[in-house]
């Protein structure tokens, strides 16, 4: 393990723990996206290795001209000496996008993704729109982006950063669609842009500027300040630094001494701490500190978190569109990620709900208070685990899709409880008269009397029979069929009985009649306060469910404000500073742009009003039709007439 150098000895440790559980997690890098010959394509394997990481994830991407020592830096990062492609020559050693995923040191249940770009302007490949699309997607991917150089921030340093000015075009907002209704403003990219961060490596001037020290962010401030005038050769001046201005409100700035000695700088991947320059050391270790601490998880445009998985979905999905050669959208990204997140969450949410009631199952029959709240039990984690994974669900249609399937499976499994209920019953019916129909067979109810002992007998294992336990939701059901099929039976005992009048048997016949009229009472009633308990079950579920929704609402609702408070919030520092300098022309066209940030957070925050009739009656209306088929499933089953 290379050694970091650290502030404290508690901090040394936590590094160093990391390190350890980083060769478990990912022990090297490997290529996300390939380049060859000037064509971007996505590795398969990485693609599996992401799906596999279900936590947030903090997206580090370096970008720089090529041999400017990116790779290192990212090494530093992963708490490794080696890993990533360290070149000695004028070759540029990484090709494409390579990736390290490794635990984040300082926040548990995340993980960091480092990726290390190919190197910008490469005289070999002499290709500058394909590294344009490197460029863009670095920026695409990450939560903080670093940028490279080396020497000092000059003209010319901030030139070689061209790729800035063209992100507009290499990058849109809204749909095509959306985008002829609406002009898109730069101001917008702020919002979903990462964090910026300068990195000077083999700086030698003193951080000095008219005669005052400065701090390193200041350094870069004072590099991109704007120049007064309209003519070409200011504007082109202006261009990429207001660029920069504009797209990354967040910014910071680093400068590096050289490492060690320049005979000791071919291999720097082998040398020890006390080989390398204490300076150094020392800026590397604010640098590093500064990502772990400060970089933000990487959000789509709406401020859902991205996971490992999601990341895979988002390189495929803006390497396919920048291969068919049209220009990457962060709606279009969004939408297209969002089936394929939600599809997969409700298939996930599904198969919770089923592997939960596969328990209940196993110890059918249950009577319907039981499979009613564990089917409410598992109804509710499975909606949570889909609110967990799902976003832009706008119209509920993948929270509806998720509600049908578990009616069907509940509808299924209420079927499979009643069979096993009527099977245990009439099992349970035929031992217990046994005994009887041996009797029966003997012919000792056909003797004087026969019908009396016959109705004793009868009565007594009925009784029997109901003092059971555990004999699910067909209890009285089943014994009402029973009694009504051994009716017949009773009949001819009845009339063949000598020891009885007419009036006797008259008598009798009407009492059997109100006997059995009086189980068809205890069956029904059976079946109401069954059905009953399934409303008040299902409404509970249901209450449960736009709770849930409107929990989810809300939080979705919380993180894009936070991205408008976070781009007007930017908007409002940068405007102070135009001012500051004396551009007041662009000082004031940026108080139009603030305000339309500002209306359009007012215009999302009066739109949350319509939450319920937008969001969450849609799905209420799905409840109300599948909760009457659920009844409408129990009538069909025992024949009962609409309550």
């Amino acid at each position: 393990m290379f050694p970091l150098p650290v502030s404290s000895s508690s901090k040394q440790e936590e590094l160093e723990r990391a390190s350890m559980s980083n060769s478990r997690l990912m022990p090297s890098p490997i290529c996300l996206v390939e380049n060859v010959n000037g064509s971007l394509c996505v590795c398969k394997d990485a693609i599996e290795f992401l799906s596999r990481i279900k936590e947030p994830v903090v997206v580090v991407s370096v970008v720089g001209l090529y041999r400017t020592g990116k790779s290192y830096l990212m090494n530093r990062l992963a708490g490794q000496q080696s890993g990533f492609a360290l070149g000695n020559t004028i070759e540029s050693k990484t090709k494409g996008i390579w990736m390290w995923c490794v635990p984040h040191p300082y926040k548990e249940g995340h993980t960091l993704v480092l990726l290390d770009t190919e190197g910008l302007g490469d005289v070999d490949k002499g290709d500058s729109k394909n590294d344009g699309w490197i460029f863009c997607l670095a920026v695409l991917l990450s939560s903080t982006l670093v940028y490279n150089s080396r020497g000092t921030i000059d003209n010319n340093a901030v030139e070689n950063l061209h790729y800035v000015s063209e992100l507009a075009e290499q990058i849109k907002i809204r749909s095509a669609e959306a985008a002829d209704e609406e002009e898109e403003e730069d101001s917008k990219y702020v919002i979903f842009f990462p964090s910026f961060i300068w990195v000077v490596r083999d700086f030698t001037l003193e951080l000095v500027i008219d005669g005052k020290k400065v701090t390193e962010d200041e350094y870069l401030e004072f590099a991109l300040q704007l120049k007064k005038g309209v003519n070409k050769k200011t504007s082109e001046y202006n261009l990429p630094r207001q660029c920069i201005r504009t797209y990354f409100p967040s910014r910071n700035c680093f400068v590096f001494p050289s490492p060690a000695s320049p005979e000791n700088m071919t291999r720097l991947e082998s040398l020890q701490e006390q080989d390398l320059v204490s300076d150094f050391l020392e800026v590397t270790n604010r640098f590093c500190d500064h990502i772990f601490d400060k970089s933000l998880v990487k959000t789509l445009k709406g401020g859902h978190k991205v996971t490992g998985k999601l990341l895979g979905n988002l390189v495929q999905i803006y390497v396919d569109t920048i291969s068919s050669g049209k220009v990457p959208c962060l709606d279009n990204a969004v939408v297209t990620l969002a089936n394929l997140e939600n599809q997969a969450a409700v298939q996930e949410a599904l198969k919770m709900y089923q592997s939960g009631m596969e328990e209940v199952k196993n110890k059918f029959p249950v009577s319907v208070d039981d499979i009613s709240s564990e089917h409410q039990k598992f109804s509710s984690l499975a909606t949570a685990e889909l609110m967990k994974r799902s976003f832009k669900d706008e119209k509920g249609e993948y929270l509806t899709k998720l509600v049908e399937n578990i009616d069907i499976c509940y509808i299924e499994l209420l079927k499979e409880n009643e069979m096993a209920s009527e099977r245990k019953c009439k099992d349970l019916l035929k031992n217990l008269f046994s005994d009887m129909n041996k009797q029966l067979q003997n012919g000792e109810y056909s003797q004087c009397g026969g019908y009396e002992l016959y109705c004793r007998d009868r009565d007594a294992i009925v009784e029997q029979y109901r003092r059971q336990p555990n004999k699910g939701v067909s209890a009285e059901a089943v014994l009402n069929e029973f009694l009504n099929e051994r009716g017949a039976e009773a009949n001819s005992i009845l009339y063949t009985d000598t020891k009885l009048t007419e009036n006797d048997r008259k008598i009798q016949e009407e009492k059997e009649k109100n006997a059995l009229l009086k189980q068809k009472c205890k069956e029904e009633e059976e079946k109401r306060i069954e059905c009953e308990r399934m409303v008040h079950a299902e409404r509970e579920r249901q209450e449960d469910r736009m709770r849930q929704m409107e929990e989810k609402f809300k939080q979705e609702l919380e993180q894009q404000q936070q991205e408008m408070d976070r781009a007007i919030e930017s908007k409002l520092k940068e405007r102070e500073e135009l001012l500051n300098k004396g551009f007041r022309e662009k000082a004031d066209l940026m108080d139009e742009e603030i305000n339309n940030l500002k209306k359009e957070k007012e215009e999302r925050e009066k739109s949350s009003g319509g939450f319920m009739e937008k969001y969450v009656m849609p799905v209420v209306k799905v409840v109300a039709d599948v909760l009457p088929s659920i009844l409408q499933y129990k009538v069909l089953m025992k024949g009962l007439k609409k309550y």
